[in-house]
């Protein structure tokens, strides 16, 4: 079943260089995505091509692809798999394969004197509504950290 193309944006007094820095500092990371999965985190690196882990304390996640990373400007999550609460990473499956893969990006654009950051992500049907409710919620809190 093919993704749906979803945006959402917010304005942040902060210049892009300081919300693009925040938003992906390990420790921000936590703090922002925490409307996600409390305790969600990363492993890898934002360099363009670096494949990069998001993980649930719990286990499980999603295994994905820096496709471009480009300072203040624009940042580009390929999405490329599953992995399960056993660390297994699911590339192939059929299931995965109905929604992988799926992007997730970042622009950071100057505006009135500060940024506004829009999102676009694309989202499996059945994770639509939980995507509408939960990413406004972590972009304030990252707009909250990024004006701290």
């Amino acid at each position: 079943m093919p993704t749906i193309r979803r945006e959402f944006q917010i304005q942040i007094n902060a210049q892009a260089k300081n919300v693009w820095q925040m938003m992906l500092n390990a420790k921000h990371y936590i703090d922002w995505t925490s409307a996600f999965c409390e305790g969600s985190y990363f492993e890898g690196n934002w360099e363009k091509n670096s494949r990069i882990r998001f993980l649930a304390p719990q286990g499980g996640g999603m295994i994905s692809r820096i496709a471009e990373n480009r300072e203040a400007e624009f940042v580009s999550i390929e999405h490329l798999g599953e992995i399960s609460t056993s660390g297994e990473e699911d590339t192939e499956s059929e299931r995965v394969r109905s929604w992988a893969p799926a992007f997730e990006n970042y622009h950071f654009i100057a505006k009135d004197g500060g940024t506004l950051l829009r999102i676009e992500i694309d989202v499996a049907p059945e994770w639509d509504d939980y995507m509408q409710s939960t990413w406004p919620k972590a972009l304030e809190r990252l707009k909250a950290i990024c004006e701290a």
